[in-house]
């Protein structure tokens, strides 16, 4: 049934209306951004990024969180395929049971967790290093991973694997070369949301470590306002700085991204 012309007018303003909020925030940072310098120091526009990044020392906060979220998507994504091929796709003891044991990975809020985690990362004298960062993220997105992956798993078509199958390939060829290529929608989606959560997380550096080689981005922006709270013009060219990564990885990826969620919405 075709929509009206009134209930098509109707649905573009209530989007017009919501792009609104959504980008008048974005608008806002980017105009103080390029704006002049309220701290007085005399730059303007492009300027005003390029004295961010050298006072803030963006650049290393930026290198430790690039190495940290390739680390996670590669380690988690990898992690997450194989256990949601397993979960998917095998019947074996304890299924049931360890799969609801990777849900709680999902509800358990990080800060219900980060400080047992750091006296349990500080007896293996892992704190104040790249893996006290990297792995609890690790974990985290592997346990929304397997659950994401083994939907897809469940709903693939089950003639392909019985053909492959009968063509003599054994479970591992039959995940690498039948089920994953038709999946990268789905593992676009997974990485884009694995890298966003990664890039974003604040708790876990902010407890974890205390090295300023070893902040991330989010984390050296917070180290940064609170250098530059009476200048809030640095603060927003750090802020542009900090989340233009994201940004740049879901404008490459989008077309994948919506494939993968329109894909899962579908088969829900």
């Amino acid at each position: 049934m075709r929509a009206s012309a009134a209930e098509r007018i109707g649905n573009y303003t209530l989007l017009a209306v919501f792009g609104l909020f959504a980008l008048g925030p974005i608008v806002t940072i980017l105009a103080a951004a390029l704006g002049p310098d309220d701290a007085g120091s005399g730059s303007s526009g492009f300027g005003n990024f390029g004295k961010a990044w050298e006072i803030g020392h963006f650049g290393t906060y930026l290198r430790m969180s690039v190495a940290v979220s390739v680390t996670v998507v590669v380690v988690s994504v990898l992690l997450s395929i194989l256990s949601g091929y397993a979960f998917g796709t095998m019947r074996f003891r304890g299924a049931g049971v360890l799969f609801y044991l990777f849900l709680i990975g999902i509800m358990m809020p990080t800060e219900a967790i980060v400080v047992p985690l750091y006296f349990d990362l500080r007896t293996l004298g892992l704190t104040d290093t790249f893996w006290a960062v990297a792995l609890p993220q690790v974990a985290q997105s592997v346990a929304f991973g397997a659950f994401w992956m083994r939907a897809y798993f469940r709903s693939a078509s089950r003639s392909m694997v019985e053909a492959a199958r009968l063509d003599g390939a054994g479970s591992w060829r039959t995940l690498w070369q039948v089920l994953v290529p038709p999946a990268r929608p789905a593992l676009v989606t997974l990485v884009v949301l694995v890298f966003m959560w990664t890039w974003n997380e604040f708790l876990i550096p902010l407890v974890m470590v205390t090295s300023e080689s070893l902040r991330t981005a989010p984390l050296g922006l917070a180290f940064f306002s609170g250098q530059y709270t009476s200048g809030f013009t640095l603060l927003a060219a750090g802020a542009v700085i900090v989340g233009t990564p994201v940004v740049l990885v879901y404008a490459f990826l989008q077309r994948h991204f919506i494939a993968g969620m329109l894909e899962g919405a579908v088969r829900e």
